[in-house]
């Protein structure tokens, strides 16, 4: 089975790219979760890694779920086939969720199904203007399996979470900017450039407080606000005492430009 998510790194950031245009970047019926996973262990244990692109190649981010490959399931013991997907596609929002290096989603094309819930796993969004989004399972009668129902509400809010959930429609890129799916459109050719201009300036931030930024945001989803104050004052504390952090007091006071060494 060939390569699914190429990994390239240049400087701080890490660029994975999803392989398989001739089934349009599809996330089952191949290595694609393994390979996923592999390659957040690979940003986890690698510390010079300060912000990730994720994107796709051929005329599609991602198309989610193989079609051809779902016929299998009807067929398969109930049992057997809820342990596929709690150790399979459901790994996957688990990871990048706890994935402490932020993630830029450069959607270059359609991103459709468990393609749109990928993207939402990721901290932000950039689409072209060929993008187009859709939370489309019921159109398969089955529904969002990889963690979707949690994310797509959290991000376009219930009510439009619900509409595109239950119609199965397709939106454009300009109508994924107006519900706040996706922060920038922008032409095709401008796509990556875009994403590492965001990655790069993420990137030239302290990376532990980056970390522990998003690590609140994240927490910030499901936890209570006192509980998450308590959260940022240790946070806090930890931040105050790194070298990084004098580093930067030091420059603004000196009127210089920071070297943060993380």
């Amino acid at each position: 089975m060939s390569q699914f998510l190429n990994y390239e790194q240049e400087g701080h950031i890490v660029t994975l790219t999803m392989n398989d245009p001739e089934r349009r970047n599809a996330l089952t019926g191949n290595n694609a979760v393994p390979e996923f996973l592999a390659a957040i262990d690979r940003i986890h244990a690698d510390h010079s890694v300060r912000a990730v692109i994720l994107t796709g190649s051929g005329t599609a981010f991602s198309s989610g779920g193989n079609v051809r490959d779902m016929g299998r399931y009807s067929a398969m013991p109930a049992m057997e086939l809820r342990r596929e997907y709690r150790l399979g596609i459901q790994k996957l929002p688990l990871a990048l969720f706890n994935l402490e290096v932020p993630v830029v989603a450069a959607v270059n094309g359609a991103a459709i199904g468990a393609g749109l819930d990928l993207a939402c796993m990721c901290d932000i969004r950039v689409a072209a203007e060929e993008a187009k989004f859709a939370e489309s399972f019921v159109k398969l009668g089955i529904i969002p399996g990889d963690g979707g129902a949690w994310l797509l509400p959290r991000i376009i809010g219930l009510s439009r979470a619900t509409e595109l959930t239950l119609t199965g429609q397709t939106i454009d890129a300009r109508q994924a900017l107006e519900w706040n799916l996706v922060s920038r459109v922008v032409p095709a050719d401008q796509l990556l450039p875009t994403a590492r201009e965001i990655a790069g300036a993420i990137a030239a931030n302290p990376p532990h407080a980056v970390r522990l930024a998003k690590r609140l945001l994240r927490e910030a989803l499901h936890s209570r606000l006192d509980t998450l104050l308590e959260m940022s004052a240790a946070f806090q504390v930890m931040s105050h005492q790194t070298a990084d952090h004098q580093e930067a007091v030091a420059a603004f006071i000196e009127k210089r430009k920071p070297e943060f060494r993380g």
